[in-house]
């Protein structure tokens, strides 16, 4: 039975919302008693994200936070990549600082591995009856264009290969070369993770509470076709 989920938190000008999400990764009750570490990763933030995570750690003495900061701004792939190679628990799980995604469904991608069928669990915005808000149709016809062109080249039939929230077996992700510095790392890791023997990935329906660009939001058009770069290279060139 895994002791620890390590939550990876990487951050960049989140000082809006840090606090209240590490809030609600405090309040989650994890099934079968298990233990949480907060891994927060900096990318040099210009704002005062660093000053709200200090604050929240004197606030909450009793939570684990492991926190990390980058010298410049390298992406949110390397801030991840820091996350997972700090992580001391027994599973990982990655978690986006802007409140889009909800801890308190941890616990639906932690079943089908406490259950034992998985070692990957992705958590779909598209799959099941949770409640997602109504934003931008391009985006979501982007996101499928993605998830169809890495199915087709992976052999798996994922219904959102772009998702924030994947939790890993530490085992699993760890041994992982990793090198997308920004958005390519949802391919990348897709692929290669969908390559280990025996890998056995499953996905959860969840809900979404998506952001508009006056609210934050930082990926665009470029990213997504830097994800069909990274689709090709990680499953085609990469062969």
């Amino acid at each position: 039975m895994p002791e620890k989920l390590s939550i990876i938190i990487p951050v960049y000008n989140e000082a809006r919302t840090v606090c209240r999400l590490l809030e609600k990764v405090r309040e989650v009750k994890l099934n079968y008693g298990i233990g949480k570490e907060i891994v927060v990763v900096n990318d040099s933030s210009t704002d005062d994200t660093e000053g709200e995570v200090f604050r929240f750690k004197l606030r909450f003495p009793d939570i684990e936070i492991n926190y990390h900061k980058h010298p410049v701004n390298q992406g949110k792939g390397s801030a991840l990549q820091t996350g997972i190679k700090v992580a001391t628990g027994d599973l990982i799980v990655i978690q986006d600082a802007d409140l889009e995604y909800d801890p308190e469904e941890f616990n639906l991608m932690l079943k089908p591995i406490l259950e034992g069928f998985a070692d990957v669990v992705f958590g779909s915005r598209f799959k099941g009856g949770k409640p997602a808000r109504v934003l931008f149709y391009f985006h979501s016809v982007g996101n499928k264009i993605l998830t169809t062109l890495s199915n087709f080249l992976t052999n798996i039939n994922l219904t959102d290969m772009e998702t924030c929230y994947k939790m890993f077996k530490s085992e699993k992700i760890k041994s992982l070369k990793l090198k997308e510095k920004r958005f390519g790392f949802e391919p990348e890791v897709t692929a290669k993770i969908s390559r280990l023997q025996g890998i056995r990935i499953y996905e959860v329906g969840i809900s979404y509470h998506g952001r508009t660009y006056e609210e934050g939001k930082k990926i665009n058009w470029k990213d997504g076709f830097r994800a069909i770069y990274c689709i090709l290279k990680y499953n085609l060139f990469a062969r």
